[in-house]
């Protein structure tokens, strides 16, 4: 049997229409709303079949266990094929589920069971805690009771200056920090509103969702997809300068593979999969492609450390269809994904710090101010504890410390950075870790000083988080600090960096000399050639963030000299040309850069 729990706010229903195995329903059971509820979507499997007793026993038994910790009204059954490729006889399932439903009544608990075999629609809006979504397999062999959540044991601290803080009581100067700790406490309610990101992504004219395609897809319009290449070309720099090598890998993968198999399980229920004469899963991430490169290269201790990189266009997860939201969860996204072969513990320690430096190095070159979180084992703390507090000074301020009683995952250790939205919440971006089974069960090997065969540790990094959720923290960025600056990108990412004003059609030919010797110096710039008035053209510039604007008039044409509105001040400054040339190369030094893949003259584009 293969659940998924979900923490709702609400969970609400209404049945469309029946199939041949629908069961049979009054009135009242075609339709319901139920508030607070811990909903248990289920699929019954073929090999459930054969102690039915004993799995119901079972699964009741793990979902009392998570019931005790998230508090709900109520608990909903919800029958969901859509969690397994086996399923189980209609009637069996009917049973199953049925007893499911007693056997939960029987321990003085509200439960409601959806109705099995009828299309429906249904809502859910998840609650967000680190609890609130959790995915379970149940079996008749184990006893339930032995399955722990991964982060039921684990003990929270604030790290601060070498000594740990009862988060409960520490005294918070940063409000980003203290929301981050609530949130991962499970204590920060939802709102279940709309981040600002998703009005902006539209009203700016970067994405927007695509309704031909499955849920959490994205259409791209050129100016989003001008800041995806930059970032995209940002982070190629950024891993190329330390050493590593770009390498490309396909998007899907046979489960029939045991180490594939075997990795991709312990992602759970997100799995994206598609069935054809092979069962196979579009990969989360690029560690499949990554890991059989590694194991078909000849490695020796002396190549070691050496990483390779790829930007998965695209990386796919089957996020619950209530939770996918604008940037920041999605079913496709673009991951850049770091992976570093080391040769022992040390080694990974050094190269997780050089990781850790250029996650930092992310937030400073966005603008976006990252509170991180950092994870280990018990046995990595109590071993490694004065290198990790060496790491999270680093940081510069305090961090929230997870330990782990026991390792649950592939890493011993990792650092996860988050920006935190308009609604408090967190969106997680940089990740380093420390892999410790990849290396054995993807058949990874180096060869030592000693012609002995050895498998490596690996190091997982990506440097910025998916580049969609780049563009959604920079966004929710604007929204969070609208009342101390105007909202604007940073220059290098903003797709017009200058635009051009002229009052009257006897200007447009100077504006278009001066944006062409702009253009030639690598500045994005266009002209508002259109006959609107100078006032509404500089209304629109602002909407569009547009950094730099400057009108062109007769005074212009005479003098040379011109008048630049600043966009991040608010002033108006004279300036000649070549200073705002040099200007804008000092706000975008060492940044990537690309064209303006539209029309420079703004009659001539079209309306998204």
């Amino acid at each position: 049997m293969r659940i998924l729990l979900i923490h709702s706010d609400y969970l609400k229903y209404k049945t469309k229409n029946k199939t041949k195995i629908a069961e049979k329903i009054k009135d009242d059971r075609k339709q319901g709303l139920f508030k607070n509820s811990l909903v248990v979507f289920t699929a019954v499997e073929k090999e459930d079949e054969e102690n039915q007793k004993q799995l119901v026993e079972n699964a009741a038994a793990e979902i009392m266990d998570i019931y005790g910790k998230v508090n709900p009204d109520n608990v909903v059954i919800y029958p969901y094929a859509h969690l397994s490729s086996s399923l189980s006889s209609p009637d069996a399932a009917k049973n199953i589920l049925k007893d499911m439903e007693s056997e939960l009544k029987k321990r003085d608990i509200t439960v409601e069971r959806v109705p099995f075999g009828w299309y429906k629609s249904f809502e859910v809006s998840c609650k967000g805690h680190p609890l609130s979504e959790l995915s379970r397999t149940i079996t008749v062999e184990k006893k339930v009771k032995e399955k722990t959540s991964e982060i039921e044991d684990s003990e929270f601290y604030i790290l601060d200056h070498d000594e740990l803080h009862d988060p409960e009581k520490f005294q918070y100067e940063s409000e980003d920090l203290k929301k981050l700790v609530f949130y991962e406490l499970g204590k920060m309610e939802s709102t279940g509103d709309e981040p600002p990101h998703v009005k902006l992504m539209r009203e700016k004219k970067l994405a927007d969702y695509e309704s031909s395609a499955d849920v959490g897809h994205l259409r791209w319009y050129p100016k989003g997809r001008l800041i995806r290449d930059l970032l995209a070309d940002y982070v190629y720099n950024l891993v190329t300068e330390h050493g590593a090598m770009p390498v490309e890998t396909p998007i899907m993968y046979d489960l029939a593979d045991e180490a594939i198999r075997v990795h991709a399980e312990k992602f759970g229920e997100r799995q994206y999969r598609m069935n054809n004469k092979k069962e196979l899963m579009l990969r989360y991430a690029c560690c499949f492609g990554a890991f059989r490169v590694l194991s078909d290269s000849f490695l020796t201790w002396k190549n070691l450390p050496i990483g390779i990189y790829e930007l998965s266009t695209y990386s796919f997860r089957m996020e619950k269809k209530g939770e996918v939201v604008g940037l920041k969860r999605l079913r496709g996204f673009t991951m850049p994904d770091l992976h570093t072969v080391c040769r022992d513990i040390e080694q990974s320690l050094e190269e997780f710090d050089k990781q850790v430096s250029m996650c930092q190095q992310t937030g400073k070159d966005f603008q976006i101010n990252y509170e991180v979180i950092f994870r280990a084992t018990q046995d990595f703390f109590e071993e490694h504890r004065e290198w990790i507090f060496s790491e999270a000074n680093k940081i510069g301020k305090p961090v929230l410390m997870e330990i782990l009683p026991k390792r649950k995952h592939y890493w011993i250790c990792k650092m996860d950075f988050a920006a935190i939205d308009y609604l408090g919440r967190p969106i997680e971006n940089p990740t380093v870790q420390i892999d410790v089974e990849s290396g054995e069960r993807f058949g990874i090997t180096y060869i030592d000083e000693l012609d002995n065969e050895i498998n490596p540790i690996i190091i997982h990094c990506s440097p910025t988080g998916s580049i969609e959720r780049v563009i959604c923290s920079l966004l929710e960025k604007t929204a969070v600090e609208l009342n101390q600056k105007p909202p604007m990108l940073p220059t290098w990412l903003s797709p017009t960096q200058v635009r051009f004003l002229p009052i009257a059609e006897r200007h447009i030919e100077y504006a278009m000399e001066l944006a062409q010797d702009l253009k030639e110096n690598d500045i994005r710039v266009d002209v508002d050639d259109r006959t609107d008035t100078v006032g509404k053209k500089i209304r629109n510039a602002g909407k569009e963030w547009v950094p730099y604007v400057v009108v062109i008039g007769d005074k212009e044409l005479e003098s040379k000299d011109l008048v630049v509105n600043v966009r991040s001040t608010n002033e108006k400054v004279s300036m000649s040309i070549d200073d705002l040339k040099e200007k804008i190369g000092l706000e975008t030094v060492k940044m990537p850069y690309r064209d303006l893949p539209m029309p420079l003259k703004l009659s001539k584009r079209i309306n998204f």
